[in-house]
């Protein structure tokens, strides 16, 4: 007879670094906050209550760790937004669940298609702003539309509109998306309009975004403008980031559908 023998958990052996990191409940606030908008470190003093001395503090620790990082405002230069690199999290919690038992990797579970009545949910409507209109919420736009198979209503729009730039319109093209024809619009254009969620990816346009009478979540992405520099992997970089963000927002929008899921206080 063949017996199976299970060793005991050495007593020497640390738990993954992630796992200490994240165990603390004030970065674990911290996080869930990033989760869903990038932040200031005021902002996140006042969400958790809590000294801005300790929240830099412990942002710090999870920059050090590689879950977080942080991006200097194009609005005010004495901000900074921190954004949480859900990558990287997932990442580290798949590994964390595997140092345990192999059979602890954790694999993501398909998104649901249909309410729990067994109807289909209303599309969600979804609005991408920056500054130009013609890049960065293009990108967005276009991108989240090929993601989500078309089952979430995507729009952009500018709060000063400018051409829209070649190099969006070649990034996109090297995804086989084609957005030549696109023209680019104001915010003015789309206010009356009935959105879900309304994500600024400018933190500029984030001061000046109007108040829209379907009163939308309100979510912020602080992405640098890719055509402040003019080369084509600058773009490249931006849409590899706007990419993920917004594979990571469709997770949201399909397992956590209320609108108290994805508020944003401002």
């Amino acid at each position: 007879m063949v017996t199976l023998s299970v060793a005991a958990p050495r007593a020497d052996v640390a738990p993954p670094s992630f796992v200490r990191l994240v165990a603390h409940p004030l970065r674990w606030r911290l996080l869930s906050e990033l989760v869903s908008s990038d932040r200031r470190v005021r902002e996140l003093t006042g969400l958790v209550d809590e000294p801005q001395s300790l929240v830099s503090y412990h942002l710090g620790q999870l920059r050090v760790g590689g879950l977080v990082r942080t991006r200097r405002s194009s609005a005010d230069g004495r901000d900074s937004y921190y954004t949480i690199d859900l990558g990287r999290c997932r990442e580290e919690l798949q590994a964390a669940g595997g140092a345990l038992h192999p059979a602890l990797r954790l694999v993501p579970a398909p998104p649901p298609t249909r309410s729990a009545s067994g109807r289909s949910r209303p599309p969600r409507r979804v609005l991408f702003l920056c500054t130009g209109n013609s890049a960065r919420s293009q990108i967005a736009e276009a991108m989240l539309v090929r993601l989500s198979a078309g089952t979430i209503e995507a729009a952009s729009a500018g709060s000063d509109p400018k051409p829209l730039h070649p190099y969006a319109v070649r990034v996109l093209a090297a995804r086989g998306i084609d957005i030549s024809a696109n023209r680019t619009k104001h915010v003015d254009e789309l206010a009356a309009r009935r959105f879900d969620v309304v994500i600024t990816l400018c933190d500029r346009v984030r001061e000046v975004c109007p108040e829209f009478p379907s009163h939308p979540q309100l979510v912020h992405w602080s992405v640098p403008d890719p055509a402040l520099d003019g080369k084509y992997a600058t773009f490249e970089r931006t849409a590899v980031e706007l990419e993920s963000r917004i594979r990571f927002l469709l997770d949201l929008l399909d397992h956590q559908p209320t609108r108290r899921s994805l508020h944003v206080q401002r």
